[in-house]
């Protein structure tokens, strides 16, 4: 009876020790497995910002670009793709209005307004009769864009939102049009 104590107490002090041993690799494991989703989630972090830091760098750059060709007819050639009989300061106040909107494009595409901050931003700006002659005289530059892009589907949001906005006959600007839900 002793040799059978003895054997099932070394048998326990065996399996305490393998279940000790594996609590351990189990414990270390989902360290490292933490460790390993902390590292994704900052390079994830990293990567978002670079993309929003190349995001500020383009809108400067589109800014630069539109700025100069406002100021100098001759450089507002090379990207005048509006109608020829378009008078000149006209086609520079169409450029002028291109910044405002993809200002707002770009504080969207940036996530620092959401769909529905964007569509309010959009009806205010899209008030003015003059951004939404802009917007019917550059509807060809919107149609060589990839229909599934961001771009094109606030694009297609703007044209509905524009249409409601001249068939409305309501004073409060404010409440014209559907925004979207998300």
């Amino acid at each position: 009876m002793a040799t059978r104590k003895t054997a099932a107490g070394r048998l326990g002090f065996a399996t305490v020790g393998l279940l000790a041993t594996a609590g351990l690799t189990l414990a270390a494991g989902r360290r490292r497995l933490e460790t390993e989703q902390l590292q994704v989630k900052r390079l994830e972090l990293e990567e978002l910002a670079a993309r929003r830091r190349a995001l500020a760098h383009q809108q400067r750059m589109h800014w630069e670009l539109l700025s100069r060709a406002i100021d100098d007819p001759s450089l507002a050639a090379v990207i005048d793709t509006y109608d020829a009989n378009i008078p000149e300061a006209r086609r520079r106040q169409y450029f002028y209005a291109n910044a405002w909107y993809i200002n707002l494009y770009h504080l969207y595409r940036a996530g620092i307004l959401d769909q529905k901050e964007f569509y309010g931003h959009a009806r205010e700006l899209f008030q003015n009769p003059l951004m939404r002659e802009y917007w019917e005289a550059s509807k060809g530059q919107r149609a060589t864009l990839k229909t599934s892009s961001d771009e094109a589907r606030l694009g297609r949001m703007v044209d509905a939102l524009v249409k409601e906005i001249e068939e409305s006959d309501v004073d409060a600007w404010w409440v014209v049009g559907n925004p979207p839900t998300d």
